[in-house]
C-alpha cells in the first residue's frame, strides 16, 4: 500500500519532512505512523508541560471542559479535537480523532466496526497500533488507531473524577482510548 505523490506533497507543504523512496511513494502505514508520533509527542507535551504543570503541580489554572467561561486551559482532549477540525479546513488528505470505548463525551465512541475493533485491539496490547482497510461511503481508507495512555495524573484523575466517564480506575500508563488516522487510498 503506497500513498500517491499528492499526499506527500501535501504534507511536504504542511511542513512535515516526507523521506519517499525513489519510486516518489510512501506507504500508508509509514505515514500514519509518522502523523501519529508528531500528534502523540504534541498531545503529551501539552498534557505535562502544561497542564499537569500548571493545574497538579503549580495549581496556578485549572483545565476545564468549559474552558471559557471558566477561564481555564482546555482540556487535552479538547487541543487534540481542535487541531483535528483545523487540519480539515485546511483540506488535508488525511483525517484523525480521539476515540474511546470509555467515552467521557459519547460522541467519540467508535462508530464503525474497524473503529471498535481497532480500540479493542490496542486496550489489550498498547504496545502495537491496529491497521485495516476500510469503505465508508465510496472511499476505501488505511484506517490506523494507536492506543491512547494516561501520560500524567491530570489524565487520570479527569477521567476517574468526571461525572459522565463510564471508567473510573484508570492509572498513569493505562489505555484511555485511541487516536484513529484514516487515509483515502487511492
Amino acid at each position: 500500500m503506497k500513498t500517491s505523490r499528492t499526499m506527500v506533497a501535501a504534507l511536504a507543504a504542511a511542513g512535515f519532512a516526507v523521506v519517499a523512496p525513489a519510486h516518489g511513494q510512501v506507504t500508508y502505514k509509514a505515514m500514519a505512523d509518522a502523523l501519529h508520533a508528531v500528534m502523540e509527542s504534541d498531545r503529551t507535551v501539552y498534557t505535562r508541560m502544561v497542564v499537569n504543570r500548571l493545574q497538579n503541580e503549580e495549581k496556578v489554572i485549572k483545565a476545564s471542559e468549559h474552558f471559557k467561561d471558566d477561564k481555564a486551559l482546555p482540556l487535552p482532549a479538547q487541543m487534540f479535537r481542535f487541531g483535528a477540525e483545523m487540519v480539515a479546513e485546511k483540506k488535508m488528505p488525511f483525517s484523525y480523532s480521539l476515540q474511546s470505548l470509555w467515552p467521557v463525551n459519547k460522541q467519540n465512541a467508535p462508530k464503525t466496526p474497524v473503529e471498535k475493533k481497532g480500540l479493542e485491539a490496542v486496550a489489550k496490547d498498547n504496545t502495537k497500533p491496529f491497521y485495516a482497510e476500510e469503505t465508508l461511503g465510496k472511499t476505501k481508507y488505511f484506517t490506523a488507531i494507536y492506543a491512547d495512555k494516561a501520560v500524567a495524573p491530570a489524565c487520570v484523575t479527569c477521567h476517574n473524577d468526571h461525572k459522565d466517564s463510564p471508567k473510573t480506575d484508570f492509572k498513569i500508563g493505562q489505555t484511555m482510548g485511541g487516536v484513529v488516522i484514516r487515509i483515502p487510498m487511492k
